[in-house]
């Protein structure tokens, strides 16, 4: 399939879509995928970006490695397509607090999570190597907001 490689090859090297972190001794941690987009209203909006926003407000800046705080997937909506759903373990600071402060990103409203999308979990779903495991998240939001389409792999 020519034209699929040729869409994933790039100045010569092959863009997996991973999206990760070098830390200072040179050691690559994946953390996230680069396709994880929902569909609102017609433009796409990006889950990692979200992600890595809210990490920085509620991350504990006092842990040694901090861990998941902060998943963000979508459900079907009737009238934009889909909507955002944050899955997070307790937060040290109310919805609020957390939605005033990610709205002082530049970041456009559509991609500012309502108040009721936000869904405390005692544990955010992980696969056995660390990473979000995106179907059980996804599942997990659509068990709280009662989305059939949730179970189907998007």
């Amino acid at each position: 399939m020519p034209e699929k490689t040729a869409e994933v090859i790039i100045d010569g090297w092959y863009n997996t879509g991973d999206i990760a972190k070098i830390d200072e001794d040179g050691f690559i941690k994946i953390t996230g995928r680069q396709s994880r987009f929902s569909k609102i209203g017609g433009e796409m909006v990006p889950h990692v970006k979200i992600e890595e926003l809210l990490s920085e407000i509620v991350e504990d800046h006092e842990a040694d490695e901090p861990e998941i705080q902060i998943a963000v997937t979508s459900v079907s909506d009737v009238k934009k397509g889909e909507r955002l759903i944050v899955l997070h373990k307790k937060l040290a600071q109310t919805v609020e607090q957390v939605l005033d402060q990610l709205a002082q990103n530049d970041i456009p409203n559509l991609w500012l999570p309502s108040k009721d999308s936000f869904v405390e979990v005692s544990e955010i779903p992980l696969l056995g190597t660390g990473k979000l495991d995106l179907k059980g998240i996804k599942d997990k939001a659509g068990e709280v907001f009662g989305d059939v389409q949730a179970e189907k792999p998007s």
